[in-house]
């Protein structure tokens, strides 16, 4: 293989198992919040709410990371880089979801955009957890249960 090819092959799985990683954390408080609540309630509304945007957040940026795995598989499946490319683009022209442009971005500047988005969904993971280990301190009153 060549070099590109193994770039973009390493980010597709790297992006694959962190969208992973982070969608099934994210579902993790909303399936465990309720039932360590307890007899006392686990959350006034707004906190819910918050959970449930953050939630939200992780896994739209997760589907998102895994569809940029898919582009990533799409490009090192073809012999040059600059193929690749071409078929990505191609294909994100005709889903409407890019113009097509004179020059289009390289496979670094790609990798860096996907690099952009795991660190907004780690760091929108990482809120909606302080915000779920909040709840729960309310919901226990402060103390250890026991």
């Amino acid at each position: 293989m060549t070099q590109w090819k193994t770039a973009a092959s390493a980010t597709a799985r790297n992006l694959g198992r962190n969208s992973m990683f982070c969608g099934l954390i994210a579902l993790l408080p909303l399936i465990a919040g309720p039932i360590t609540g307890g007899y006392r309630g686990f959350a006034p509304t707004l906190g819910w709410l918050l959970m449930l945007a953050f939630c939200g957040i992780v896994l739209a940026l997760a589907i998102h990371l895994l569809f940029d795995a898919l582009l990533f598989r799409l490009a090192s499946s073809h012999e040059t880089e600059a193929a690749g490319l071409a078929a990505v683009d191609d294909l994100l022209s005709r889903m409407q979801l890019r113009k097509p442009d004179g020059a289009p971005p390289g496979l670094e500047r790609r990798i860096a955009g996907s690099r952009r988005i795991v660190w907004q969904q780690r760091f929108a993971l990482v809120l909606y957890l302080v915000i779920f280990a909040i709840l729960q301190l309310n919901a226990s009153g402060g103390q250890p249960p026991g």
